[in-house]
């Protein structure tokens, strides 16, 4: 393929991967933030297994979706940080297959937002942060992420490598 052809590729697929998840978030919006929250658009985060262009796809998209966030701008930049850094493990250890399954690359979107998101809810609670809180809502994000990841993020990835959409 031509490198101009593969850059437009690129784009669109980071495009498209940014804009599936700002709608999906949307509309799932009661469960899509704060510290007990099922963020369907998350099952997207097993997609750097396929493509690279989902890394700055999901990281822009989770920007966007932030927007939304109850807590503000906090939200979007800690939001975002910990689906940038899922996104880049998740694409280093992409190789790393359990009968045939990305398994650890999706430990890395459940750590990440368990961490990150666990400690900014913690630190905005009305009554100030302590490491009950912090470890309180870090399982309840991270049990989220866990469930989305691989209860909808294993057969998103299977349907799609089976398909050839992303071509390796």
């Amino acid at each position: 393929m031509k490198t101009k052809n593969r850059h437009t590729l690129y784009l669109v697929q980071s495009a498209l991967i940014a804009g599936i998840y700002v709608a999906v978030t949307y509309a799932c919006n009661p469960i899509s933030y704060g510290s007990v929250q099922f963020r369907i658009s998350e099952a997207l985060t097993v997609l750097p297994v396929l493509t690279p262009a989902a890394i700055p796809g999901l990281t822009i998209g989770c920007l966007i979706a932030n927007l939304g966030s109850p807590l503000g701008p906090i939200d979007i930049i800690c939001g975002t940080l910990a689906t940038f850094l899922a996104a880049i493990c998740t694409r280093l250890t992409r190789k790393i297959l359990f009968k045939k399954l990305p398994l650890l690359s999706l430990i890395f979107p459940v750590i990440f937002n368990g961490l990150i998101i666990g400690a900014e809810i913690a630190f905005f609670l009305p009554e100030g942060f302590s490491w009950l809180s912090f470890l309180t809502s870090g399982a309840s994000v991270a049990l989220g992420e866990a469930g989305v990841c691989y209860i909808l993020g294993l057969p998103l990835y299977t349907g799609l490598s089976k398909s050839g959409v992303f071509k390796k």
